[in-house]
């Protein structure tokens, strides 16, 4: 009897799994990578952790951590410094430098930039224009970088160079892995999606979805920033027009004159101004002034027989 009850559960599960394949679902179970999960019929079951949450979990951890990238091999090179090695891969190195130029013609240095510029392909993020100087944060493609620094060094004298590399190999490669990783966890979940049989299940699934677009989305900002970095350097040009040769020199006998004289000569307009407002301005005043006396106090006295009608009409009371 216990013989047969084997055989019984083997046939049972082996057709279970010709039904559903790989990733079957039927009924309230499904099949995983060729393992079948059931959900609990108990409520001391249901509580649990159910299959479908399970497999969600295992792919949240694959997002969480994925399988670690080949580690770049760090050899000697021939001078005995160390130089990593990088299977199928290329070396990211973000390049930047800072230049500044004494120039004849700031016009003539100006439209040399310009034709560099057109020339290489690159372009001015910034620029800063003032009367002796000029100043571009430049753009140039990475595989230009060389020579177009080169190429400034011949527009005039060199004032100050300096250059930084930074190797950003492995944040770029760990980026790009990590940005692929989350992409095909999507498409995964997205399956999952379709398989949901319970509202809690579509929910926890677009949960996840949702998440892990956001996660993209940052992720993937992070890797296009680090990227345009690597594919343009940034050169940080100065230049600066001549300086004047006259010698720093005091003032000579007749710049002296010719200063005293022309303080003087402002004085003498100050006293005109102030004579021509005294007739234009003060010779009316007076006229006025003149006027109201004669018309109150003089030949014609209003304010006299004002007086003394006031005086006569207080006698007569």
């Amino acid at each position: 009897m216990t013989l047969s009850a084997a055989v019984l559960f083997s046939v049972g599960c082996k057709k279970s799994s010709n039904e559903f394949g790989n990733t079957g679902w039927a009924g309230n179970g499904y099949n995983v990578q060729g393992l079948a999960y059931e959900q609990a019929a108990s409520p001391r079951a249901a509580k649990s952790t159910t299959a479908f949450e399970s497999m969600a979990a295992e792919a949240d951890a694959i997002a969480e951590y994925p399988e670690p990238q080949a580690a770049p091999r760090v050899k000697e090179d021939g001078g005995g410094s160390p130089s990593a090695n990088f299977p199928e891969a290329e070396r990211k190195l973000i390049k930047r430098a800072n230049v500044s130029i004494r120039v004849e013609n700031l016009a003539a240095a100006d439209d040399a930039v310009t034709a560099m510029m057109k020339k290489y392909d690159a372009y001015a993020a910034s620029t800063n224009i003032e009367e002796n100087s000029r100043y571009y944060s430049l753009r140039v493609p990475a595989n230009y970088y060389d020579i177009f620094l080169a190429e400034t060094g011949g527009m005039g004298r060199l004032i100050n160079r300096y250059e930084n590399t930074e190797d950003v190999t492995l944040r770029y490669y760990d980026l790009e892995g990590r940005l692929a990783t989350k992409k095909e966890l999507l498409k995964t979940f997205q399956a999952y999606l379709g398989k949901a049989k319970t509202i809690e299940e579509i929910l926890s699934v677009e949960a996840r979805i949702s998440d892990l677009q956001y996660d993209i989305e940052g992720t993937g900002i992070q890797f296009r920033n680090l990227a345009n970095k690597i594919d343009y350097a940034t050169i940080d040009l100065h230049l600066f027009g001549p300086v004047s040769s006259a010698p720093n020199r005091g003032f000579t006998f007749g710049e002296r004159v010719k200063q005293l004289f022309g303080g003087f000569g402002g004085f003498l307009s100050a006293v005109a101004m102030l004579l021509i407002g005294i007739v234009v301005y003060g010779i009316p005043i007076l006229l006025i002034l003149g006027l109201l006396f004669l018309i109150f106090f003089g030949r014609i006295g209003l304010a006299k027989k004002l007086w003394k009608l006031i005086k006569s009409h207080q006698g007569s009371n």
